[in-house]
């Protein structure tokens, strides 16, 4: 008995300590909520007051009794709330991410004896978000898909897409609020592309059949150089797998899994090494790329192509090391394919099956892309501490090899076309 009493009143001493340590927990009051005004959560803008929001967007609720709210609505989507965050006169909340089903433009203040208190406030849903397409040089009357957010099609105000000079879409066949998929009308003009929904108007971040500085288009249709120039000049092809014409072919040997990969120029690499005095310029002395690196710099280009893989030829392994090089690196005066190794020399690296496994695009071609500022890893992966500038720009080489990460054997065709270096926008 003196044990256990000794025992009841030790924790009874602790729980005691316990609540002094929690002078400040968190309790639900009783009552209704007031909200005064709604403002931005920096104090420092504090008095500027604000009757709607955007989607995500944080802000500070202002009133009485807030610590008496157990749920809270915007229209019908719930609120996240955060009890760190709300005390009886203010409370930090984000408006929820998803759009609403029924629009009221109020706020609902839910308190534990389940009473619902309203007050105004409007949830604002951005315009359209046009960000990619799935294939930027597609041929018209093909099925594309847009990728971006917001893509709302109302019943009241359906969604509708037009092409430059105001060319309309007459054939929608998918919309998802990320994505939306079209015919591509017959007339289809060069251009950005504009989608308008219910809250606005969105243009796209790209140029659908954007031909302003085609570096390689493989048969110089579109103003591009139809050939390589260096050792592997690469295997061009025209057939029934044509994006439109000409297109580099990489493919014909197994590619081994293990890291370093095979090394197969022959099949999967081509150069293009500067020779002025022969008829082949350096790349970053084209008119239209030299304009573009004075403009926008080197950080603010990105290089584009349309790349075409088949499902029965899924790339699995090695990497597609994309080498712009300076002249110090190569040239065909100078030739040697040292540079593929140097750890000083920046790069692209894409692998596109390291997430998966396995990549294909269903023997559909594709647009993809990649920022220069990102062309700053070494063959196999690394950091690469060498500056990537202008003086980079002259030649360019393409290579599926290493990558620094082991995947499975494969023989994978690669198809690319329509190699390019844009403004991003």
């Amino acid at each position: 008995m003196k044990w256990f009493y000794t025992a009841a009143v030790a924790v009874t001493a602790l729980l005691m300590v316990a609540c002094e340590d929690e002078p400040d927990k968190y309790e639900i009051a009783g009552g209704s909520p007031t909200i005064k005004y709604v403002r931005m959560p920096d104090p420092l803008v504090a008095d500027s007051l604000l009757t709607g929001a955007y989607m995500d967007n944080m802000i500070c609720l202002v009133g009485n009794n807030l610590r008496s709210i157990c749920e809270l609505f915007f229209n019908d989507q719930k609120a996240i709330l955060n009890t760190s965050y709300m005390t009886d006169n203010t409370i930090l909340v984000n408006v929820p991410g998803n759009i609403p089903s029924k629009v009221t433009d109020k706020i609902y203040m839910v308190t534990s004896s389940n009473d619902t208190i309203s007050y105004d406030f409007k949830v604002l849903v951005p315009g359209p978000q046009v960000n990619s397409m799935s294939c930027e040089f597609a041929k018209p009357g093909s099925e594309v898909t847009l990728y971006g957010d917001y893509f709302i099609d109302d019943p009241n105000v359906p969604l509708t897409i037009s092409m430059a000079g105001n060319v309309a879409v007459t054939n929608i066949t998918k919309v998802t609020k990320t994505a939306v998929s079209f015919i591509l009308p017959q007339d289809a003009p060069e251009g950005y592309i504009n989608v308008k929904s219910i809250y606005g108007n969105g243009r796209s971040k790209f140029r659908y059949n954007d031909k302003r500085n085609i570096l390689f288009d493989w048969d110089g249709s579109h103003g591009g150089i139809a050939i390589a120039n260096g050792w592997r000049k690469g295997i061009v092809k025209n057939d029934n797998n044509s994006l439109d014409g000409g297109y580099l072919y990489f493919g014909g040997a197994e590619i081994v899994g293990e890291i370093g990969g095979t090394w197969a120029e022959d099949q999967f690499c081509f150069n293009y090494w500067p020779d002025v005095a022969n008829g082949s310029p350096e790349l970053s002395s084209l008119t239209a790329f030299d304009e573009m690196i004075t403009k926008y710099g080197v950080e603010g280009l990105q290089m584009k192509f349309e790349v075409m893989i088949p499902s029965s030829n899924a790339w699995k392994s090695a990497a597609l090391q994309m080498m712009f090089t300076s002249n110090a690196d190569v040239t065909m005066a100078t030739a040697g394919n040292g540079y593929y190794s140097s750890s000083t020399l920046p790069r692209g690296l894409w692998l596109p099956w390291k997430s998966t496994g396995s990549y294909d695009t269903e023997g559909k071609w594709t647009t993809v892309s990649f920022k220069l500022s990102d062309f700053n890893k070494t063959h196999e992966g690394g950091a690469s501490a060498a500056a990537f500038s202008k003086e980079n720009l002259k030649g360019l080489t393409f290579f599926v090899w290493n990558g620094g990460v082991a995947g499975e054997n494969c023989n994978p065709v690669i198809c690319i076309d329509n190699i390019r270096v844009v403004p991003i926008e």
